[in-house]
């Protein structure tokens, strides 16, 4: 393997008079005194999850050398694997912005890839729904924006016509999409592995990229093995214990994204937006043989997301969420080694019920039990405009052979592939 990390972590000892920001200066320079390896390569792929699992094999799959870093102990266990499994069909998304490009084009490869793969899924569609006149205009609105980006068989029902389809729900009108559905994430990403690695992609786990510099125009990656950070207390900067220098350096870090891009040396940090963070609980339905719904059902989107909805998953256990709560960012190694708090608290289903049951008033109490979590890098926070992908190339940030993907949340599953395209054919030389 190319990436052999040494077991000892080397420390800058800080002096009360030099700050942080100083003292990330000097080790560039500090590097070049020490026995630090260096590896030169073609192109990393910094985080492991469905999106730089994407992105891994379409480079692979081209020619390109590629190694794929990760400081957890596979992949995909961050947001990748504590979502709603959607396949969205692109109704949400401003007309022309990455999200509804992407999301189109993504459903489609994703289809295609989960056909010709093996990977389980099942389109089973959706609908959105409507519980009383007030929220007909988002609706249609909705039913409108969905037809500019491009989704096929949007249709405007009835109450009466939803309700026939799904006789456990209640609502006064309903957007049908039927093109939306649901994937098996796990197999995917196990698939995307695979297929990376036959095209000669090699994975590091377990490796954690804690910032870099540039020199000679080109960005030098700092390593550290992931368990070597565990003991870290602060007190001394992060030194790596190898330095790589890729052509190509693309920054899929998720949640830790942002902060890893502050710690790129030289990279102007007012290219880089502010980061928010909104965890979402999941509850699943108990004591049911049979599910209520045999459609994805979503209410009206929220602020921070897009309402609890519920999703099935290919055994046909019904889900419900995820809410929104906003909660604060964390230091950096922690965001490095996904040290957020995932838990479930069995009181927030009292949120759940009068939410669901506008749509499900058959709903009965005690009947949710808590289920799991996960966190979306957002990149605009409470009561603000949702923002697009942003995706920052060498035009914008005037670093050679590094982009960064920021802010990727839903349809980042649905997305996936057609980011990895749109990645190969901008970014290559």
């Amino acid at each position: 393997m190319l990436l052999r990390l040494k077991q000892t972590l080397q420390s800058l000892k800080r002096t009360a008079t030099i700050s942080k920001a100083q003292a990330i200066k000097n080790l560039s320079t500090q590097i070049k005194k020490q026995d630090v390896p260096t590896e030169k390569l073609d192109c990393v792929v910094i985080g492991a999850g469905v999106v730089g699992l994407a992105i891994a094999r379409e480079l692979a799959s081209i020619g390109r050398e590629v190694m794929v870093l990760d400081s957890a102990s596979t992949f995909g266990t961050g947001t990748s694997s504590r979502n709603s499994e959607v396949i969205h069909a692109g109704i949400y998304y401003p007309p022309g912005s990455l999200k509804a490009l992407f999301c189109v084009r993504g459903r489609e490869l994703l289809y295609k890839y989960c056909y010709e793969h093996g990977v389980p899924f099942k389109q089973t569609g959706k609908l959105i729904v409507a519980t009383g006149p007030l929220e007909f205009s988002k609706l249609n609105e909705l039913m409108n924006r969905g037809t500019q980006n491009g989704v096929d068989g949007l249709k405007m029902l009835e109450g009466f016509e939803a309700m026939k389809m799904e006789p456990e729900l209640q609502c006064k009108k309903a957007l049908l999409s039927p093109v939306s559905g649901i994937v098996d994430s796990h197999s995917l990403m196990l698939s995307l592995v695979g297929e990376a690695e036959n095209n000669g992609t090699t994975f590091s786990y377990n490796s954690t990229v804690i910032g870099g510099h540039l020199e000679g125009n080109c960005l030098h990656l700092h390593i550290v093995e992931s368990k070597n950070l565990e003991n870290w207390n602060g007190d001394y900067p992060l030194q790596p214990e190898l330095v790589l220098v890729p052509n190509l350096v693309v920054n899929s870090a998720g949640l830790s994204s942002l902060a890893l891009a502050k710690r790129f040396h030289g990279l102007n940090s007012c290219i880089i937006p502010p980061g928010f963070f909104a965890r979402g609980c999941y509850f699943t339905l108990s004591s049911t043989k049979v599910p209520p719904f045999e459609h994805l059902i979503y209410p009206i989107p929220e602020d921070g997301g897009l309402g609890v909805h519920v999703t099935l998953d290919l055994d046909g256990q019904l889900k419900f969420g995820p809410d929104v709560e906003w909660i604060d960012s964390i230091d950096d190694v922690s965001s490095f080694l996904n040290k957020y708090d995932y838990s479930v608290s069995a009181s927030r289903a009292e949120r759940f019920y009068p939410e669901i049951r506008k749509y499900y008033p058959n709903l009965k109490d005690g009947s949710l039990q808590p289920s799991y979590s996960g966190i979306r890098p957002k990149i605009s926070g409470p009561r603000q405009s949702p923002i697009d992908f942003v995706i920052q190339g060498e035009d914008i940030h005037g670093v050679p052979g590094l982009v960064n993907l920021f802010g990727i949340e839903s349809p980042g599953l649905t997305s996936s592939m057609a980011i990895a395209e749109h990645i190969a054919s901008r970014f290559l030389k």
